[in-house]
């Protein structure tokens, strides 16, 4: 077999390619408007996943924390839900959606936070705050179990399950578009627009890179609002572009409101987005326009420049979102290149089903490996100690020592990238991301060539 799916020998990990639950749970919150989450744990889960967002996005925004004690640790710390939840509101006082996002240490110690928000419910809002719309959401995302992906996955479908309400049937669709940029969900936009078709965008952050204005600064939120939640129930129906974030919502969505689903591709390179305009216009009806033909279009002929001549056959090494990695090594095959070696930081056990996968396992005629439950040090030994052959890295800013280390060029993608600049601002997905991919590594392959001092007799054009 030349595709093979391994799960890490290794016990433990070092240096690890996700962060924790909480964190997607975050992140998708940060894509709401007039919401701000309280983190119920110690301050350290609510600081560092903020500053991963801050080193990410350059921008200031707004997140909070029960800021649990050795007290609370011992006891039992709902009473410091209940503050923050009070200071929130006195403090903003346009704040409507709280989700309450539980961590490692509540979780173990036991603190029944639906519990406490049906008590909230039934004091402290009605007393306190009489007539004000005030949703408080319980979403479960102990850091022992999952990863970012799943506290992401988790935390969509609870915010549509509480928000989805049966109405009048809608002629917009629902988007979830999984953990993204506001470069694709841009681009995700205008895609939309020229077929004319109206959308729940779930979650909405393409407005989160804030202006400064003659006004003062402005602090960054997503633009999904209450009312496309409620919207998803009567929605024509729901593509997800992820499997493993959004995919459980659009199955939820199907489940309870009949609503039809279409999970995935994600649409990275030419294939997956042409996949991703023929599942909108079966969807809805709607014709796939000629502007879009021509994007196409130009989308290949910058491909083609630089594909066969620069590209082709050069190994890759890939991490991240799994979604993303395999979106990627998608893209890379269609490009005549070679990704030997994919990273999935989680024990997710389905991977092994993921048809993309089976689909590599089927098709690809060179020794290809997945290693699942993987971190950086797996990378970084391979090509270390194993004599495994890279040409290329793909991934975020956390794997940056490796490349540096084994002089490999790298492309930054995925989250968090913190080394370089505005990346946020540049779509993967698309027609427009597809362009930005290829030339993007054609160049990081030039700028190497330069600073290693080889000549153009190592590309295929000679």
């Amino acid at each position: 077999m030349y595709c093979e799916v391994n799960e890490k020998e290794r016990a433990g990990i070092i240096n690890p390619i996700f962060t924790c639950q909480p964190c997607g749970a975050q992140y998708a919150s940060i894509g709401i408007k007039e919401c701000i989450g309280i983190v119920h744990g110690g301050q350290g889960c609510v600081m560092f996943v903020r500053l991963l967002f801050s080193q990410h996005f350059k921008e200031s925004f707004e997140i909070a924390s029960s800021s649990v004690h050795e007290d609370g640790a011992i006891f039992g710390a709902l009473n410091r839900v209940e503050e923050a939840v009070d200071v929130l509101l006195m403090r903003y006082p346009d704040v409507k959606v709280i989700p309450i996002i539980s961590t490692c240490s509540t979780e173990v110690i036991g603190d029944d936070i639906d519990g406490v928000v049906i008590k909230m419910n039934e004091t402290l809002l009605p007393q306190k705050y009489p007539g004000r719309e005030v949703h408080l959401i319980p979403i479960h995302t102990p850091s022992f179990v999952g990863s970012m992906v799943s506290g992401y996955d988790v935390a969509v479908k609870d915010f549509v399950s509480y928000f989805a309400q049966k109405g009048e049937p809608s002629e917009k669709i629902n988007l979830i578009t999984g953990w993204v940029n506001p470069g694709d969900v841009t681009a995700l936009k205008h895609l939309l627009a020229e077929m004319d078709i109206e959308a729940n965008v779930l979650f909405e952050i393409e407005t989160f890179d804030a202006p400064l204005m003659p006004s003062g600064n402005h602090v960054a939120h997503g633009e999904t609002t209450i009312a496309d939640l409620i919207d998803t129930a009567n929605a024509k129906g729901t593509i997800a572009l992820n499997r493993y974030e959004g995919g459980s919502t659009a199955k939820y969505l199907q489940d309870e409101f009949d609503i039809p689903m279409i999970i995935g591709p994600t649409p990275i390179g030419i294939r997956n987005t042409d996949t991703f305009l023929k599942n909108l216009s079966e969807m809805t009806g709607k014709p796939i326009p000629e502007s879009l033909i021509r994007e196409r279009g130009i989308a290949i002929d910058a491909i083609t420049d630089v594909t066969h001549m620069f590209l082709a056959d050069k190994k890759v090494a890939i991490y991240g979102n799994p979604d993303l990695v395999i979106g990627l090594a998608q893209f890379c095959l269609d490009m005549e290149m070679k990704p030997v070696l994919l990273l999935l930081g989680d024990d997710n056990p389905n991977y092994k089903d993921d048809p993309r996968i089976q689909e590599f396992e089927k098709n690809v005629d060179y020794k290809m490996e997945i290693i699942t439950n993987a971190d950086l040090w797996e990378l970084e030994n391979r090509i270390k100690n194993d004599g495994l052959e890279v040409d290329l890295i793909l991934g975020h800013s956390k794997g940056r020592f490796t490349a540096m280390d084994t002089n490999i060029p790298m492309v930054r993608v995925g989250f968090p990238v913190y080394d370089r600049a505005g990346m946020y601002r540049y779509p993967v997905l698309g027609y427009a991301g597809a362009m930005w991919l290829a030339e993007t590594i054609a160049n990081t392959w030039f700028i190497d060539m330069e600073y290693k001092k080889n000549r153009e007799t190592i590309l295929n054009v000679w």
